[in-house]
């Protein structure tokens, strides 16, 4: 079978497939991508659990629901999560269908249905969280039968889906007999997803004739070294250090074997849907990759890389080769969905570049992200197709300065790298009463944001008055109550249907009248602008505008800012006077 190169000198690729990828493209990951990478390198794969055919059927989506439906109250509506008594779990213990009996199929532990316990079997009733269950079962059967060709394998790997999604029933049944499901357990829970998503991918690449191994991670952090977190808020650097080091070791096991990795990596101190999000994956492949001294970790997507303005709305958006960490965190915080600035880190630190690519298109060269900030390239995100031109006459100097009145006259052309629109924003502009003094004023406000767990997007502040810009993904009636809290320090006004838009671009620090085009290209549209906001590190200017105007004004702004093509004798090197 195919395997990891023998060569001693060959570093380690690490590749990241998310829900996405493993359920749509698991052969084509198997067939087209993995094959070409392992003659120079030593691979490793990190998947997500398995999307399904909607975003509701997603394996994840599927197990947090199950979750929720295993606390729900059926029996006796008075009953709240955390009150039962002891006299009520034994009641609910002995009145319970047996969590390993599926619809069709008798139970392994039981003659009857039901858990022997005195019950009788017509009072038996499926829970609703084993309906769930199933559908998962289903999903993964399907995924089965659809992509494993060799019987064997097939029966093997549809008897490792039947057992784990027995475990989920029967983890299900006991947080419902407890009547609590704490941030470990549905840690827990969520973590059957990788589960069978990499033994879905790791079948399926044995199918083809690559050695893979599955490597499941939920046991990889002793339990001695989670206790001594378990009180703290945050987790360190060295923790996700010492992770690295501990889940490349694991990896090194498997020899010249493949190792299929799950994303989850166990009972993180605190709980990793709490202290990581859902994100976990992206995270654990770049600590892996950390830790291994790799190459490159890969983010494998379904779309070409990075780009100049989201192309589903601006038809002329460019891929962007190469970009730096700075400005690809930039376009994460503000709508363009890229890595998360925390796991990119990871990588980053130690000086090992991410890159981009699309299942759908493997030969594509991406997007690298890059972190030696003085690799050609990276400060500049101009299209490589349209190379500096060389002014030869006065003419074309007068044409290139008045295309690009920001432009250095000895330095190669600089424009924007992206511009991105995050809609769906809330502005909240707070007018002091006068009666707080400037301190004490923004002092409450930022208390008050604080103490509700608001996340400001953007601010403008002077001493009596403050705009903030936020996501309008709030409870309604938790943020009336933020609105309460912050009309005692003054007027507020409350602005829905907002967008924010975001010029980024790490040579905008130099670009003299940048801020004057955007701006002046937006009030030629007829697009208002509620406020503006410059990024502390100077690579992005923001402002808000109305959310009906976004797509217009994106374009507006791409073809101001990012698309200057300027005219006269095309060749390489710096302008000249």
């Amino acid at each position: 079978m195919h395997q990891n190169t023998v060569d001693p000198a060959a570093k380690w690729l690490v590749q990241k497939y998310g829900g996405t990828s493993v359920g749509k493209f698991a052969a084509k990951i198997a067939e087209d991508i993995i094959p070409e990478y392992l003659d120079q390198h030593k691979v490793a794969i990190v998947c997500s659990a398995r999307s399904g055919s909607t975003k509701a059927l997603g394996t994840t989506n599927l197990l947090l629901k199950a979750a929720s439906e295993a606390l729900q109250r059926t029996s006796n509506p008075s009953e709240t999560p955390g009150t039962m008594s002891p006299a009520g779990v034994f009641n609910r213990l002995t009145n319970y269908q047996s969590p390993f009996t599926s619809p069709g199929k008798s139970s392994p532990t039981s003659a009857t249905p039901g858990i022997s316990l005195g019950m009788s079997p017509m009072h038996a009733a499926t829970p609703t969280f084993s309906e769930t269950v199933d559908v998962i079962r289903s999903e993964h059967i399907n995924a089965a039968k659809a992509a494993v060709r060799n019987p064997e394998l097939l029966k093997e790997l549809e008897s490792e889906i039947e057992r784990d999604c027995e475990s989920i029933r029967s983890f299900l049944f006991a947080t419902q007999v407890i009547d609590e499901i704490s941030p470990r357990s549905r840690d827990s829970i969520i973590g059957f997803g990788e589960r069978l998503g990499c033994k879905l991918v790791a079948t399926i690449l044995r199918d083809r004739g690559i050695d893979a191994e599955f490597v499941s991670l939920e046991n990889i952090i002793p339990l001695s070294e989670s206790d001594n977190f378990v009180d703290s808020e945050t987790l360190d650097q060295d923790f996700y250090d010492r992770v690295a080091d501990v889940v490349a070791e694991r990896i090194k096991q498997c020899g010249n074997r493949v190792p299929v990795v799950t994303g989850f990596f166990g009972p993180v101190p605190g709980s990793l849907l709490r202290q990581v999000g859902r994100g976990y994956t992206d995270l654990l492949a770049a600590l892996l990759a950390a830790g291994l001294g790799a190459s490159e970790l890969q983010i494998w997507k379904e779309v070409d890389g990075i780009f100049t303005a989201d192309p589903r709305k601006v038809p002329t958006a460019r891929l962007i080769p190469i970009i730096s960490p700075e400005e690809a965190a930039e376009l994460t915080y503000y709508g363009s969905e890229v890595v998360h600035p925390f796991t990119m880190d990871q990588v980053i630190r130690r000086k090992i570049p991410i890159r981009i690519k699309n299942v759908e298109n493997p030969s594509g060269g991406g997007t690298v992200i890059h972190p030696d900030p003085d690799v050609e390239g990276v400060t500049n995100g101009a299209d490589p197709s349209y190379p500096p031109v060389i002014p030869t006459t006065s003419a074309a100097k007068a044409s290139l300065a008045l295309a690009s009145p920001y432009a250095d006259k000895h330095s190669p052309l600089r424009q924007p790298t992206a511009v991105t629109i995050k809609e769906h924003i809330i502005v909240l502009n707070v007018n002091s009463n006068r009666k707080n003094v400037s301190h004490g004023f923004l002092a409450t406000i930022f208390g008050t944001l604080d103490r509700f767990g608001v996340v400001v997007d953007l601010i403008s502040t002077s001493e009596v008055y403050v705009s903030m810009a936020i996501e309008d993904n709030y409870d309604k009636k938790m943020l009336d109550r933020v609105v309460r809290e912050l009309s005692k320090s003054g007027t507020v006004q409350v602005i829905r249907d907002m967008a924010i838009l975001s010029l980024v671009g790490k040579s905008m620090r130099n670009m003299i009248g940048i801020s004057g085009r955007m701006f002046t290209t937006l009030g030629q549209g007829n697009v208002n602008i509620e406020m503006i906001s410059q990024g502390a590190n100077e690579i992005n200017i923001s402002c808000v505008i109305d959310g009906r105007d976004a797509v217009k004004a994106l374009n507006l702004i791409h073809q101001s800012c990012l698309q200057i093509r300027p005219e006269g004798e095309r060749g390489r090197g710096a302008f000249r006077r």
